[in-house]
């Protein structure tokens, strides 16, 4: 740190870790562990959020005047400055926005560092380091750092300086070439499975690298990407390849591994069901009054349904078109086949088990008033998650966060004249 800031330093108190008041009997598994989240859009964020939802405080460095790109992304106008797509993956957070091009935004970065546990950054390979923030730069400051970066490749390889996005680590891993119906165009999971993936296994990586940190007392790095996180999706596709030598193609809703599993038509639209063993299939059989397809040769076993997968479909279908789709759920149910309706995103999260799990939660903000979050996915029952703080303002945290690592008005005055705030 510059000799004028360190002069103008307050004698440094042990820092602040607390991400807000818990109501819980114990805190939560992840208080007093600092995170910088130096992220943006999806997979640095989540990641990140995930941590603050365990009780991390997570402070999240954005670039001044604009913040995280999808603060002003996702193409629709909300009360305030921030999207929709920005307000639900970035609560539990506080916003520090500082200039990571200047001098005096590094060096204040750094003082950031030596408090901090964890470090998740999402840039393209070679921007941190330009910056002077990549690992082997911060780690002097903090041996004990755990430093994650996501991207779209991988920090090495042939394609590593290549921009990462969900639609090219898609195609790229394959999930595309097995996503769709046999002979049709190209088609992704209608879900970010990529990006999403990604930071949960760098929520992962990074929890079981800070347990060994706490150990050893030296962190690590960590190197995640979208395309191996995709790659990681693939356990029956490449199974059947490896182990049959079968390219796997696009099969709709059906299962490479065992059938009847897929949507079925019904007399109103399409249901979802499975018989996925030889006790589950003859069970069908029987509910639908149908011996015949037991004593097809075609469908003896799982191998022979699969070969003449088609043909079983066509069969099932003549029967489930004479009764409608909650008719068969319900009656399938009944006797232990799994079935299911298909569901709206807007009937998903309001349906009665929706409800019930708190999948969708309201958090009060300070420009939208209420606003929905996607609930936790996960719920720990000796310490549950909770909404702590709403998705911060950008830079709503700077005089907080400063005050917390010790610096006064004086060097807060000094780092603002040099740049360090500036966009």
């Amino acid at each position: 740190m510059s000799d004028v800031l360190d002069q103008a330093r307050e004698t440094p108190a042990a820092p602040q870790r607390a991400a807000g008041t818990q109501s819980a009997a114990r805190p939560l598994p992840l208080a007093g562990v600092r995170v910088l989240d130096v992220s943006q859009v999806m997979a640095g964020p989540y990641s990140c959020m995930l941590l603050g939802d365990l009780g991390a405080d997570v402070i999240k460095i954005e670039p001044p005047g604009t913040g995280d790109q999808t603060r002003g992304a996702m193409g629709f106008k909300m009360k305030g400055p921030d999207s929709m797509g920005f307000l639900n993956m970035n609560r539990n957070k506080r916003s520090v926005a500082i200039n990571l091009k200047s001098e005096a935004g590094r060096e204040l970065f750094y003082e950031l560092v030596k408090t901090a546990d964890i470090l998740v950054e999402n840039y393209r390979p070679g921007v941190m380091k330009k910056l002077k923030c990549d690992y082997e730069t911060v780690a002097k400051y903090n041996p004990r750092l755990v430093y994650a970066s996501i991207s779209g490749f991988g920090q090495t390889g042939p394609w590593a300086g290549r921009p990462g996005f969900d639609l090219m680590a898609q195609a790229m891993s394959g999930v595309m070439s097995v996503t769709g119906h046999p002979g049709g165009p190209p088609v992704k999971a209608g879900v970010p499975v990529a990006d999403i993936g990604c930071g949960l296994f760098a929520t992962y990586a990074v929890l079981g690298a800070y347990i060994g940190a706490k150990n050893t007392g030296e962190g690590q790095y960590i190197d995640a990407s979208l395309f191996e996180a995709a790659l990681a999706f693939s356990v029956w596709d490449i199974s059947e390849y490896w182990g049959r030598g079968t390219q796997p193609i696009p099969l709709g809703t059906a299962n490479r591994m065992t059938a009847p599993y897929q949507a079925v038509k019904s007399q109103d639209g399409y249901f979802v069901m499975g018989a996925t063993s030889q006790k589950l299939w003859l069970q069908l059989c029987e509910t639908l009054e149908r011996p015949d397809l037991a004593a097809d040769p075609r469908f003896t076993a799982i191998p022979d349904r699969l070969d003449h997968r088609e043909e079983l479909i066509a069969e099932l279908e003549k029967t489930f078109v004479t009764r409608t789709s909650d008719e068969w759920v319900e009656t399938l149910l009944a006797v232990g086949i799994p079935a299911g309706t298909m569901y709206t995103y807007p009937q998903a999260f309001e349906s009665e088990h929706g409800r019930h799990r708190q999948m969708r939660m309201e958090i009060d903000h300070p420009h939208e008033g209420k606003v929905s979050n996607i609930g936790f996915a996960v719920k720990l029952t000796g310490t549950p998650q909770q909404v702590t703080r709403h998705p911060p303002l950008l830079g709503q945290h700077n005089d907080e966060v400063l005050k917390e690592i010790g610096l006064d008005a004086a060097a807060v005055e000094s780092l603002t004249a040099r740049g360090a705030f500036a966009s």
